[in-house]
């Protein structure tokens, strides 16, 4: 459970040599579920941690929150065009700053993390190198990919002016960062060919959840009792994630198919979500498509366990084939199968418990949809590879050791036997009237991935299909 309490300026200094700044922009924290992970296991390891972020809906300025000291800026306004985008990065860029002065004055710091998008607070990382500070780069994603994917090759003088720019600041931030840390080895890749980077500069860290908290529920409410075929969305619905082709898919499936029985829950917010909803009520899926905005991990783990498919609509870009996809890897800790467009990054994660299409297929993700609708036991042996794989290869405990390698050698701490001892770096506390499903054993296990905690009628035999994995 979670501790929060106000930050006060009396509360004791953390010890030098121990301290670290973490940076975000693009999301609040502890909403931005991977710097949460990192604050917590930083903590566990000895580190005091103090963060800077945009406020989310009625967040306070300051707040301490398991002893990890948030200080939070009002963010601001919606960005539209070039010059928009350029006016919020430097209003963010100064109130960062700012509240870095505040954190040096109250707690102090020995290094900075910055995690992008944007790349810019490399020059904030420039400045306090100067008093001592070092800078790690927590490299979330590719900004000139990114102005690829939606743009497409610059042709203009502006366009052309904009990616180099783009291009300029990741080679700046590459350049000012003590060390690296990569989300994948295609980012890994990148840094080390186009930052110039040694091998021994950039660590890979996963953004792997944790499976003792991400893992299946018995499905409670109104959710429990849904008779409809589920499928879910879980992310941020911006123009690069193609939540547009969710709807392409339910209408396949719903309007040409005749699967009347579906139902889709899309869970998350962005830049598209008013627009989707219109586009959902212009294709005719009000009865068919809930967007359910912005929830809290509860309402996921209640959707995530029920649901039947999780849907992966990530069309292949330059910016989505290199980038590990969170929702893939959220999925798999739920043991829910899954349905994605071929991306190598998302093969990387599902490996052999996903199914993949070509990109941008609709014909063929609602083939593979249907096939996964019409047999709950190919459902339960890809959901029960799917949890096997995500524990035991991408779960956030295999890659916090790594993520706190960084730390340690960047300031040159030593572990030691209680720091050793520490790992896992946290005990998670299980409520009285836990509604987590028993994985040990074996017919419960089994009975939940065939009905998904709901109630459901169940053949008492279904044929196996062997489900293709290759696009």
């Amino acid at each position: 459970m979670t501790r929060q309490t106000r930050l006060k300026s009396t509360d004791k200094p953390p010890t030098p040599g121990t301290r670290v700044l973490i940076i975000v922009q693009n999301l609040p924290v502890p909403l931005d579920r991977r710097v949460w992970l990192e604050c917590q296991a930083l903590r566990a390891q000895g580190y005091s941690v103090s963060v800077i972020c945009p406020k989310g809906p009625g967040d306070p300025a300051r707040q301490i929150i398991d002893d990890i000291a948030i200080y939070k800026y009002r963010p601001a306004p919606e960005a539209k065009g070039a010059l928009g985008f350029a006016i919020e990065f430097a209003l963010c860029w100064i109130r960062t700053a700012a509240l870095s002065l505040t954190v040096r004055r109250e707690r102090g710091f020995d290094v900075i993390q910055a995690c992008n998008p944007p790349d810019t607070y490399w020059l904030l990382g420039l400045l306090w190198r100067h008093f001592g500070v070092r800078f790690i780069f927590d490299h979330h994603d590719l900004n000139p990919e990114l102005f690829l994917s939606r743009f497409g090759r610059p042709r203009g003088l502006a366009a052309r002016f904009q990616y180099k720019t783009l291009l300029w600041l990741e080679r700046m931030t590459f350049r000012v960062a003590d060390h690296v840390i990569s989300t994948n080895n295609s980012y890994r890749a990148i840094a080390i060919r186009r930052g110039r980077l040694s091998p021994d500069q950039v660590t890979v860290v996963r953004s792997g959840p944790d499976t003792r908290v991400m893992r299946p529920i018995q499905p409670f409410g109104d959710v429990a009792q849904m008779q409809e075929s589920l499928l879910v969305y879980l992310g941020i619905m911006g123009p690069q994630d193609n939540v547009n082709q969710v709807l392409e898919v339910v209408s396949e499936l719903v309007h040409k198919r005749g699967r009347t029985d579906v139902r889709a829950v899309l869970m998350g917010f962005g830049d598209c979500l008013e627009a989707l909803k219109a586009q959902s009520i212009a294709m005719g899926l009000q009865r068919h498509v809930h967007f359910t905005g912005r929830v809290g991990p509860e309402t996921i783990a209640n959707f995530l366990s029920a649901a039947d498919v999780g849907l992966g609509p990530d069309e292949k870009t330059p910016l989505n084939d290199l980038s590990t996809m969170n929702k893939t890897m959220e999925y798999m800790a739920y043991a829910l199968p899954s349905v994605s467009f071929d991306l190598t990054e998302t093969r990387v994660s599902g490996g052999d418990s996903a199914v993949y299409v070509p990109s941008g297929d609709i014909p063929a993700f609602a083939d593979a949809v249907e096939l996964l609708l019409d047999n709950p036991t190919a459902r339960a042996d890809l959901g029960r590879a799917a949890r096997s794989r995500v524990v035991s290869e991408l779960d956030w405990q295999h890659q916090a050791q790594a993520y706190v390698g960084v730390f340690d050698t960047v300031l040159g701490r030593r572990q030691t036997a209680a720091r050793t001892a520490a790992w896992p770096f946290a005990m998670i506390e299980v409520p009285a009237n836990d509604a987590r499903i028993d994985l040990q054993n074996a017919s419960a296990y089994e009975h939940f991935l065939l009905t998904r905690g709901r109630r459901i009628q169940v053949p008492d035999t279904a044929e196996f299909i062997t489900l293709t994995t290759k696009a």
